[in-house]
């Protein structure tokens, strides 16, 4: 568990260490963040606080009603955050009680906003009046973060487009993973954003805010709208590439389709004038000509030349 502490205007994490008094630091914090609490961290926060924290399926549920209520403990919000992986991006649900003077957040997963936000407090740049500005502050950096995870989607997308429409010996089953992979990732980003949507718009009801965090939740609305219409371009560009690399892929098998095609033509007269030649009857007129070996060799040279040069005359080739 981390413990944060608003002093003049800006969040500061409280420094502790394993033998202090956690009951102490619970009471005093604004901001209490429990990653991956243990069973006796959370009867403790249990304890001190008089709350009841959700457990694990109940932070899993979608339906609205489960996901983002008010009771006399305060504000519950259940929200989805990108979690990086390795090559993917994965999402975390995270339970928020927003009460007048104190925030909890209870997550399992790692939070790249979550990190960003506590060296950005390590350096005083975190600045909030409120537990109220600082949850709005932490859906204002999440939105940014996706912004930025967007722009790198579609910078990846601009290598692979120029691979797949450029390089003439593109590894297509490559480019289609890489993808496949691209395209998994904007749509975590599209739930995440739908689900912020539904956030604010839950708070913009319910939250007692000021002037200034009506305007900054609106403001964030109006990025995330910005934001869902780049999503929907780079799922179409993702499906274009698709469909080109897919297609490119299909030129490769047919023209190799072709050529086995055009083989097998210009083989069948050869192999035709030799299976005539190659039956055991006696009476052959040409098993007693003297040159009848050396004609047949040319015959069956010259039928397999006659289709290539038509099919090369006509194009096909």
């Amino acid at each position: 568990m981390r413990f944060f502490k608003i002093n003049n205007g800006f969040i500061q994490e409280i420094q502790h260490s394993p033998g202090d008094d956690i009951a102490t630091l619970i009471e005093d914090s604004d901001w209490i963040d429990a990653h991956s609490p243990s069973n006796e961290e959370r009867y403790l926060l249990s304890q001190q606080l008089g709350l009841e924290l959700p457990a694990s399926n109940d932070v899993e549920e979608i339906e609205a009603s489960s996901r983002y209520f008010v009771d006399p403990q305060g504000l519950h919000v259940h929200s989805l955050f990108l979690s990086p992986s390795e090559g993917r991006h994965t999402t975390v649900n995270i339970a928020s009680i927003l009460q007048q003077d104190r925030l909890i957040t209870i997550r399992e997963g790692s939070i790249a906003d979550f990190r960003l936000l506590r060296l950005r407090a390590r350096k005083g740049q975190v600045q909030c009046d409120d537990v109220q500005s600082l949850f709005i502050t932490i859906l204002e950096q999440k939105v940014e973060n996706h912004a930025d995870t967007i722009e790198d989607i579609h910078h990846q997308l601009e290598k692979i487009s120029y691979t797949v429409l450029e390089e003439e010996e593109a590894d297509w089953e490559d480019c289609i993973s890489r993808l496949a992979r691209l395209e998994d990732s904007n749509g975590k980003i599209r739930l995440c954003l739908m689900d912020t949507q539904r956030v604010i718009s839950f708070l913009l009801r319910h939250l007692k805010s000021t002037p200034d965090q009506l305007e900054t939740l609106r403001e964030i609305v109006r990025d995330i709208e910005t934001l869902m219409s780049h999503t929907t371009f780079l799922f179409e560009k993702i499906n274009f590439l698709m469909d080109s690399a897919q297609g490119f892929i299909n030129i490769e098998q047919n023209q190799i389709i072709k050529t086995f095609s055009i083989a097998a033509v210009v083989f069948l007269p050869p192999t035709l004038i030799a299976s005539i030649y190659g039956m055991n009857f006696h009476l052959i007129p040409e098993l007693d000509w003297t040159f009848g070996y050396p004609l047949a060799l040319i015959l069956m040279i010259a039928s397999g030349f006659a289709p290539y040069f038509y099919f090369k005359r006509k194009g096909w080739l």
